[in-house]
């Protein structure tokens, strides 16, 4: 990326529909994993299963192209979940995944949350690091609705958290 070159994390809009599918299937297919039953249901559907419960998709865009995103899914004790973030691998190296958690933490603690939560696998070795960099801790083991799931961490929003 050259200097006169700038990415913007703006919201999603319906015509990111298309950039949304192929950013999620490709890092889904480059870590070798298998498209499971949610992420059908978020990749396919990502207006009524993200954001018409009250999530956000923040996408990040360079001279008009989609090249990363990541979701809030809202979680019944008010946090949030931050999924399917990913930045296509040309635009790795950015910053870009820290700016996307930075936009998905502004929005969590602007609609008051006490958390983010994620789930992860331990084969995503970069994404692990950027999540532990940017705050978040390791939980326990729990349920899980991903066969890749292996790693469950959050950041506390809330003061004294």
């Amino acid at each position: 990326m050259t200097p006169d070159q700038t990415v913007a994390i703006v919201d999603y809009r319906p015509g990111h529909a298309a950039a949304w599918k192929a950013l999620n299937e490709a890092w889904l297919a480059e870590g070798g994993f298998v498209v499971e039953a949610k992420d059908r249901k978020v990749i396919g559907d990502p207006e009524g299963a993200i954001l018409a419960p009250g999530g956000r998709i923040f996408m990040a865009e360079r001279d008009g192209e989609a090249i990363g995103c990541c979701s809030l899914m809202p979680m019944q004790d008010g946090g949030f979940e931050v999924a399917k973030m990913t930045v296509s691998p040309a635009a790795r190296g950015l910053g870009l995944g820290r700016r996307l958690l930075e936009a998905c933490e502004a929005a969590a603690r602007a609609a008051g949350a006490p958390r983010l939560y994620l789930e992860t696998s331990s084969t995503l070795k970069p994404a692990g690091a950027l999540y532990r960099s940017f705050g978040f801790v390791d939980l326990p083991p729990r349920p899980s609705p991903y066969v890749r799931a292996d790693v469950w961490m959050e950041k506390r929003l809330t003061p004294g958290g």
